[in-house]
């Protein structure tokens, strides 16, 4: 499909943004209300205490919340840049549980490296180590974990799973990947967008793909305030959740931002910042490769011949691994437009970033905040 270029709406007028503001009393999900209001409160101090806190959606914290974690991965990338992480030790004497039931390369190896800079010791349990809910309940599990652990990262097949572990944990449950949400992973894709566009506001994400996507859900949760419009094109019968995109819809009223479901990856890519995609046969979803895809032709991200491009800055990003099904080689492998690994990179800082506000109160970043 080809890439067109468009232009948007000018900064708002004077009585636009009164009519935003004005937008964010009217708040219908509750889960809408409470992060509004919790980002209301936020503001006045420009830094929240997280400890303690469980992370898993991105749905849970409010917009200055998350612009708090992005601004001490930027700290942190920043410290360990100059050197000053080798002294700086401020989860020294904490341990964390890692849950793995999805085998994974970015999310180990970002987690145990990330915590270990920190000062923190890491323990990593397989499924050989962990049956969740076979040999031991997963209430019991949490239970047992938040003896040993000051944290437990888990990365699971089902959210469910991460909902109990949560109930029933006494320290802060951190999502590693489930199959409904992936926020460690949207988070160092808003920060890569950052450090290459050096804002959020007001970018266009075209995700092209499976919509009923760990990714997807994760980038509804908290892009169309965060990081501006946001379009998905799938296939039929691979749409969001709906209940996913009911949130996603009042949060885009609220916030004057622009949400498109369609069926047709040229709509979705036409005046595009950010081009997304991801696997089309996930994890566990093996035996539906034949028929995902056939039904995910004409979804691949490639170049037409003679076509328009989106914005003339527009990026390429993947969480990884990729197969060629998804996206060309001139694309992922083009060094001005992908982004793949400076964002598979960043999974460190927002991981760490993430662990070390749950963990610890005293932190404060060195660098100024950024406007996001």
């Amino acid at each position: 499909f080809n890439y067109f270029p468009q232009l948007f709406k000018p900064a708002m007028s004077p009585l636009q943004l009164l009519i935003k503001v004005g937008r964010l009393a009217v708040v219908q999900s509750p889960r809408i209300a409470s992060r509004a209001a919790s980002s209301t409160a936020a503001s006045t101090d420009k830094w929240s205490n997280l400890k303690g806190r469980h992370f898993l959606t991105l749905r849970d914290y409010s917009e200055s919340e998350i612009a708090q974690l992005l601004w001490t991965a930027k700290d942190l990338k920043a410290r360990h840049a100059q050197d000053r992480l080798l002294s700086y030790r401020p989860l020294e004497g904490h341990s964390l549980g890692m849950i793995f039931e999805k085998r994974s390369t970015r999310t180990r190896v970002s987690t145990e490296t990330g915590f270990f800079l920190l000062g923190g010791q890491p323990v990593f349990l397989s499924p050989q180590d962990v049956h969740l809910g076979t040999n031991e309940s997963l209430p019991d599990t949490a239970k047992v974990l938040s003896g040993f652990c000051d944290a437990v990262l888990a990365r699971v097949y089902a959210h469910d799973s991460l909902m109990t572990l949560s109930e029933h944990s006494s320290v802060p449950i951190v999502n590693g990947l489930s199959d409904q949400y992936h926020p460690l992973q949207v988070l160092a894709d808003f920060l890569t967008a950052y450090e290459n566009f050096g804002h959020l506001n007001g970018l266009v994400w075209a995700f092209v793909g499976d919509g009923d996507n760990n990714m997807t859900h994760a980038l509804l949760d908290d892009g169309l305030p965060q990081a501006g419009h946001i379009r998905i094109a799938s296939p039929a019968g691979y749409d969001p959740n709906p209940a996913v995109v009911q949130d996603a819809r009042e949060l885009s009223r609220q916030y004057g931002t622009q949400l498109v479901l369609t069926r047709d990856p040229a709509e979705a890519v036409r005046g595009a910042d950010v081009i997304v995609t991801d696997t089309f046969v996930s994890m566990g979803r093996e035996a539906e490769k034949e028929r995902r895809l056939k039904d995910f032709k004409g979804f691949q991200v490639k170049l037409q011949p003679g076509g328009a491009h989106a914005k003339p800055r527009w990026v390429f990003m993947h969480c990884l691994p990729r197969k060629q099904e998804e996206v060309t080689d001139d694309i992922f492998y083009d060094s001005k437009r992908s982004l793949v690994w400076p964002e598979s990179h960043n999974r460190k800082w927002t991981v760490m970033s993430v662990l070390l506000n749950v963990l610890n109160d005293q932190y404060r970043p060195a660098c100024p905040m950024p406007s996001f």
